[in-house]
């Protein structure tokens, strides 16, 4: 729901937290979770050393709406889990996010919420989505290569988010 869209990026940039440039993360150089590469595609131009850093929130709010809260679907989701689905796609990406979405469904994982994925929202209890959606985020998680350096963060971001979502019910 595109009502829970501001509370959701709030949320969401709290996770993400502000200036980082570690040289272990591919995404590297990042400010509230945009990193460099998306920014310059965004802007269709190269960024200047520094200029990340200066980002703001109003500056990135309209990013984040077209690229991840829109894109996800999230206007058409539960309320709860259109955030978990948003938090999740700026995280890992929206196909990523979508993919997580339909397995905790039992659907096909094509990363596309198409008429079927929409019917098994509707008909999914919500408060069991998020559980299960949390679960295929931290089983997606533990795959990953960069676990053991990113593993304990990626682990309390996703208990977080599911607290949040469920106080959202």
């Amino acid at each position: 729901m595109d009502i829970n869209y501001n509370h959701s990026l709030q949320l969401v940039l709290k996770s993400e937290g502000d200036y980082v440039n570690n040289p272990k993360d591919p995404g590297g150089e990042t400010m509230m979770g945009v990193t460099k590469a998306a920014w310059s595609t965004w802007l269709k131009r190269p960024i200047a050393d520094g200029e990340m850093a200066k980002l703001t929130v109003a500056d990135i709010t309209p990013f984040y709406k077209a690229l991840y809260w829109d894109k996800s679907k999230c206007p058409d989701l539960p309320t709860g889990i259109d955030y978990m689905a948003f938090d999740a796609s700026v995280n890992m990406g929206v196909g990523q996010s979508i993919r997580l979405l339909q397995k905790s469904l039992g659907c096909v994982p094509d990363g596309v919420i198409g008429p079927n994925t929409m019917k098994l929202i509707n008909e999914t209890n919500v408060n069991d989505m998020i559980d299960k959606y949390s679960a295929q985020k931290e089983l997606f998680y533990r795959s990953l290569d960069l676990f053991n350096t990113f593993g304990k963060g990626w682990l309390s971001r996703v208990a977080q988010v599911k607290q949040n979502a469920k106080e959202m019910l």
